[in-house]
C-alpha cells in the first residue's frame, strides 16, 4: 500500500495505525507526482490518496487516481477528501467501474471501518462516501435513473454503495441474508446494466446510483 497525503501528520499517523492492524504501507508521499512515480516502480495493491496536493491543492489526488487506473488497473485507489464534494466523487467513480473507493477523512477515526473499506476496494469493489449516499437517498425517486426500485431496495443499494457485504447488510436491516440477496437480485434486473461474463453488475449498480444526480 502506498499512502499520498502532504500533511506529515496524517501521512505517518495513518501508517502506523495500518501498519498495526498488520497492513503492509510499502510508500509514504507529499505529492502527487512522487506517488506516480512510486506505483510505476512498482505497483501497490492500494494506494490512499488525499484529493488536494501540492502545487494548486485543487484536484491533483484526483488527477493521479485517473492516471493510476488508466496505466495500472490493477491498483485500488480510495481518494480522500475534507469535505464532500460530488463531482469530484462522479468523475472518479465513473471514470472506473472497479477497484474505487471515496471517503471522507473523518472516516479513518473508525479504523475497523476504514480497512474494511480498504480490502473491499482492493478485491474490486467500490466504496461511495456514506454522506453523499444520504444525499443520494434524498433525490426524488421520480426524477431518478432509480425509480423503478422500491423504498427497501433503494435503502439495500446505499448499502451496497457503501460497501457493504449481503452479510453487513442483513445486519444493519435486521433482515435475513437471504432475503438481503433476493433485494439484491431484484435490483440487479430492475436496473439497466451491462451484461455479460467480464461485467459486474453489483459495481454497476453503484455506479448508477452514484449517476442519478
Amino acid at each position: 500500500m502506498i499512502l499520498a497525503d502532504d500533511a506529515v501528520v496524517v501521512r505517518e499517523g495513518l501508517a502506523r495505525l495500518l501498519t498495526e492492524l498488520g497492513l503492509d504501507v510499502v510508500g509514504k508521499v507529499g505529492t502527487a507526482e512522487d506517488l506516480m512515480r512510486l506505483v510505476k516502480a512498482g505497483p501497490p495493491d492500494v494506494a490512499v490518496i488525499d484529493i488536494r496536493m501540492p502545487p494548486t491543492h485543487s484536484s491533483e489526488g484526483l488527477v493521479a487516481a485517473q492516471h493510476i487506473h488508466r496505466d495500472h488497473p490493477g491498483v485500488a485507489t480510495m481518494v480522500l477528501s475534507q469535505y464532500v464534494e460530488f463531482d469530484y466523487a462522479r468523475r472518479l467513480m465513473t471514470d472506473t467501474a472497479e477497484r474505487v473507493g471515496y471517503l471522507l477523512k473523518d472516516r479513518i477515526a473508525d479504523v475497523a471501518e476504514f480497512v474494511a473499506a480498504l480490502r473491499h476496494v482492493a478485491a474490486g469493489g467500490v466504496v461511495v462516501e456514506p454522506t453523499l449516499v444520504e444525499e443520494m437517498l434524498s433525490a426524488p425517486p421520480a426524477r431518478t435513473a432509480l425509480a423503478p426500485l422500491t423504498p427497501r431496495e433503494r435503502e439495500v443499494l446505499a448499502l451496497v454503495a457503501q460497501g457493504k457485504t449481503d452479510r453487513g447488510i442483513a445486519a444493519q436491516l435486521f433482515l435475513t441474508r437471504k432475503t438481503v440477496e433476493s433485494h439484491v437480485r431484484s435490483i440487479l434486473g430492475k436496473l439497466d446494466l451491462p451484461y455479460g461474463p467480464g461485467e459486474n453488475r453489483r459495481v454497476h449498480a453503484v455506479l448508477t446510483f452514484l449517476g442519478q444526480r
